[in-house]
């Protein structure tokens, strides 16, 4: 049973979830100062880093896993804070986002750096934590204009939290921020094994702002 729990945990950790199990969010829409495009130099944060200021502060999160579930119904875990604040050292130009609480009966801890490449013109997201052997790196397509809805695809290489015949092989996932004006942020991660259809697999939303 442990050994169960600690492989299914791996799938959970690759984690970001958000929007729907819980209710719907409204979406955060940028002000005039956020539509701006990208500053012609490259190098200057804009606008589609501002687009990510609400997500700065200290939430109290809510995290559905759906691998470590059964049934269709997910394990919920309800003592999640997440702190994300902006790197000062990097000019502000990367979001540093730390996870702590449990998952699984198991403690549960990750990073993620979140920023935006002026020049490729997208969302760049990449994770590590306490139970997946791997990075978890993800390079959105390039944008056009800012969204409350930012959807930022990857692969991994399964090592083993999709079961035996996944093992191994590169699998799709996409992870999708919902930025909401009301302060209820939301990611959601998918996976789409080989031969399957797409599905979600964990979700995080930020239910309460406590400091």
């Amino acid at each position: 049973m442990l050994k169960r729990i600690s492989v299914t945990a791996a799938a959970a950790a690759l984690v970001v979830g958000l929007t729907g199990a819980a209710g719907a969010s409204v979406q955060y829409q940028p002000t005039a100062r956020h539509v701006s495009a990208a500053p012609a130099d490259n190098l200057t944060p804009g606008a589609y880093h501002r687009a990510l200021d609400p997500l700065v502060g200290t939430w109290k999160a809510v995290k559905y896993n759906y691998i470590l579930g059964s049934g269709g119904e997910p394990i919920v875990s309800r003592d999640i804070t997440v702190k994300m604040r902006w790197i000062s050292k990097t000019g502000g130009r990367f979001l540093e986002e730390k996870t702590e609480g449990t998952l699984g009966g198991n403690r549960y801890y990750r990073v993620g750096i979140l920023g935006f490449s002026n020049i490729d013109r997208r969302y760049e997201w990449t994770t590590f934590d306490s139970v997946t052997p791997t990075a978890m790196t993800y390079r959105g397509a390039p944008v056009a204009g800012t969204s409350s809805v930012l959807s930022i695809p990857g692969t991994f290489t399964d090592p083993g939290v999709l079961g035996p015949d996944y093992l191994g092989k590169t699998i799709a996932m996409r992870t999708v921020i919902t930025i909401a004006r009301d302060g209820r942020h939301s990611f959601d991660l998918y996976f789409t094994p080989p031969g399957q259809s797409e599905r979600l697999v964990d979700r995080v939303i930020y239910t309460r702002r406590v400091g």
